[in-house]
C-alpha cells in the first residue's frame, strides 16, 4: 500500500455542526487544532447534536484566528463568536462524560443558536483540553484527552470502504438513497490508496510526520442516516451497515485514532501503516 496518501482534512469548529477542509492542519494530542471546541447544549447542560436536531447539518462554522468562530445557517445573519475570557466553568453532559466548559459571554450567540434551532441552548467552548475530558479508559492510554468530539481526538475512514459500502447500498432495499457520499461519516482524516476495509487491521500508523495509535472501529449513529445537504433522513447507512458491518455489537465505519506524536498533517501526505 506504498500508494496510502491523506485525501482530506475535516475540522467541525462546533460539535455537529457543517465543518471545514483545509488543506493542512496541526495535530493535538486531544485532535486537530479547533475541532469540536464548541458544542450546543441544552436547558439541562446536555450535548445538543443532529441526534436530536438533524438541521445542525445546515449550519456552518468557520474557525477564525485565535480559536472564535463564524456561524452562518440557513435564514439567520451570519454571527462572530470570541473564545470566551477564562471564566467560571458550567458542568456539561456529553454522552456518559461529565465535563467542565466555558459558555460564550455573548447573550446573543446563545439567542442566534436557540432561534435557528426553535429551542433553548447555549453554545459552549472547551478552554483547556489538555485536562478536561479523559479518553475511554477501557480504550486509552494514561493522561490522554479528548476533545467535544465523540469519544477519540480523530475519526479515518478511507474511499475504498466508501465505495465497498455504496457497492452493497446498491444492491439492497435503498439503493434509491446511495451513492452515499463521505461527509455521512462526519470524519477528520480520509485515506485513499487502500484496499476496502484494511483499516480493520490498522493498529498504528503514520500520516506524514504525525504518528497514531488505533484505538477502536468506531460505531455508528443514526447522524449518518441525515443527508448533511438537507438534512433530511433517510435508512441508509444503518441498514447495510447492520447486514454486512456488524462487529462486537455494533454497526461499524471507520477507525478512532488517538497522537503518538505532534505536528502538521497536510493534504497529499503519504499513509504509512506500521502495524
Amino acid at each position: 500500500m506504498g500508494n496510502t496518501r491523506l485525501q482530506s482534512i475535516h475540522v467541525h469548529p462546533v460539535k455537529a455542526f457543517r465543518g471545514t477542509a483545509p488543506r493542512e492542519a496541526v495535530v493535538e494530542p486531544w485532535g486537530l487544532t479547533g475541532d469540536r471546541r464548541w458544542m450546543l447544549i441544552d436547558d439541562g447542560g446536555k450535548v445538543v447534536t443532529q441526534r436530536q436536531q438533524p438541521r445542525l447539518a445546515l449550519a456552518a462554522a468557520e474557525l477564525l484566528p485565535g480559536g472564535g468562530l463564524r456561524l452562518s445557517a440557513p435564514g439567520m445573519d451570519p454571527l462572530t463568536v470570541p473564545v470566551p475570557r477564562p471564566a467560571a466553568t458550567v458542568t456539561v453532559e456529553i454522552f456518559s462524560d461529565k465535563v467542565e466548559a466555558v459558555p460564550a459571554e455573548d447573550a446573543a450567540v446563545h439567542a442566534w443558536s436557540s432561534a435557528y434551532l426553535g429551542i433553548d441552548v447555549r453554545l459552549v467552548h472547551m478552554d483547556d483540553p489538555a485536562t478536561r475530558r479523559p479518553v475511554d479508559p477501557d480504550y486509552a492510554l494514561p493522561g490522554e484527552t479528548v476533545s467535544f468530539a465523540d469519544g477519540y481526538p480523530l475519526l479515518l475512514a478511507s474511499t475504498a470502504s466508501l465505495d465497498a459500502l455504496n457497492s452493497l447500498i446498491a444492491e439492497g432495499r435503498h439503493a434509491d438513497e446511495g451513492p452515499l457520499p463521505m461527509n455521512r461519516f462526519r470524519p477528520n482524516v480520509v485515506v485513499s490508496g487502500t484496499t476496502a476495509w484494511a483499516e480493520d487491521d490498522w493498529s498504528r500508523l503514520a500520516i506524514g510526520e504525525v504518528a497514531f495509535r488505533v484505538a477502536k472501529m468506531c460505531g455508528r449513529c443514526v447522524v449518518t442516516t441525515t443527508d448533511q445537504g438537507t438534512a433530511g433522513r433517510g435508512k441508509e447507512p444503518l441498514h447495510t451497515l447492520g447486514r454486512h458491518r456488524r462487529i462486537g455489537g455494533k454497526l461499524v465505519f471507520g477507525q478512532n485514532l488517538v497522537p503518538l506524536t505532534g505536528g502538521t498533517i497536510r493534504v497529499g501526505d503519504p499513509v504509512e501503516i506500521l502495524a
